[in-house]
């Protein structure tokens, strides 16, 4: 890597995605609660693969799927994550180093196979996840880059990876490494049943150890144990720097202190696949918090960059959001 400042780097699971189209009924007959992630072993992996329709598979991965489109706004970006030397491994590899993503973290040449997430999206847009985390369990502190996070803005952490023991270590010595190095850490915490099983974990990474934190509603009032929204945006308020709560149609809010900005949504929005909208609104407010824009237009390039990722299948951005950017921004 050449000599320079990284806006963002990301740690997360690295993950190839396995979208599929799918059903209400199918989703009961296998007993999978809908819109939500749950982790799952190679058995039940290869049981589901068989059962899916034909399937669309791409790279992915939380904040690997941030990390793309820090890229595709134009930002600087590396990622941490671990695969396995196999041939997804290798499709992972190539398609984030493509776009420009600074990415040297070692695959493992023993123990499970590339992670793989399999998706299935019924027809009313939502997203229910069955991820098989395989070789990202192996990520450890060793896979943790110094020079990699010295160098970043923003070092951004995937709240799903706070499964694995050997992952909560890596995140803790990023954390430090950012910390004296005075660079800012954000966390998403990624799903209301991730927050569920470490709410007090999480609560203490909130209120010592991140800047900027991501949430949708389900998120952020599980958090809290809120009774509604409006008490959970009040006491986060408290806890860190920034903010940047997400409601779907409802838009989002990003809170700083006593600084409240409502962001309405993108309009006109046909609504295709929702996986990944609350990657691409974390790579949108990432991108603008780097590179100098307003907290509103940080959480309107969020909105933006949403709007684009649930207009079509997969995650990844399909028009450049540079573009989009350029279009809607000036």
């Amino acid at each position: 890597m050449a000599n320079q400042t990284l806006d963002v780097v990301g740690i997360g699971n690295a993950i190839v995605d396995v979208i599929a189209h799918s059903t209400d009924t199918f989703l009961g007959e296998q007993q999978l609660a809908k819109g939500g992630m749950m982790l799952i072993d190679a058995d039940r992996a290869n049981e589901l693969y068989g059962l899916m329709e034909p399937a669309l598979e791409m790279s992915g991965g939380s904040a690997a799927n941030t990390i793309a489109g820090i890229a595709s706004f134009g930002g600087k970006a590396g990622f941490i994550g671990k695969v396995r030397n196999d041939q997804l491994g290798d499709v992972f590899a190539h398609d984030i180093r493509a776009l420009g993503v600074t990415y040297g973290t070692p695959a493992a040449t023993e123990g499970l196979p590339t992670a793989r997430c399999l998706i299935l999206v019924t027809p009313d847009a939502q997203r229910t996840m069955n991820t098989f985390l395989g070789a990202c369990q192996a990520l450890g502190p060793d896979d943790v880059d110094p020079y990699l996070i010295e160098n970043a803005q923003i070092t951004y952490l995937e709240g799903y990876l706070w499964d694995p023991e050997m992952a909560k270590a890596a995140f803790r010595k990023a954390m430090d490494i950012a910390h004296a190095a005075k660079r800012q850490v954000a966390l998403t915490l990624s799903d209301a049943f991730c927050v569920d099983r470490y709410r007090a974990e999480f609560r203490e990474l909130v209120k010592n150890q991140v800047d900027i934190l991501f949430a949708n509603e389900a998120e952020i009032t599980s958090l809290y144990e809120a009774k509604d929204f409006d008490e959970a945006l009040q006491l986060v308020r408290q806890d860190c720097k920034f903010a940047a709560l997400t409601r779907s149609e409802k838009g989002s809010v990003v809170i700083s202190g006593d600084e409240i900005h409502v962001v309405d949504a993108e309009p006109g929005v046909k609504v295709v696949d929702t996986t990944g909208a609350g990657d691409m609104y974390a790579a949108g407010f990432l991108y603008g918090l780097t590179n100098g824009k307003s907290l509103h237009d940080c959480g309107r390039l969020g909105s933006i960059a949403a709007a684009e990722a649930i207009s079509h299948v997969g995650a990844r951005p399909e028009t450049p959001y540079k573009d989009l950017m350029k279009a809607k921004l000036g």
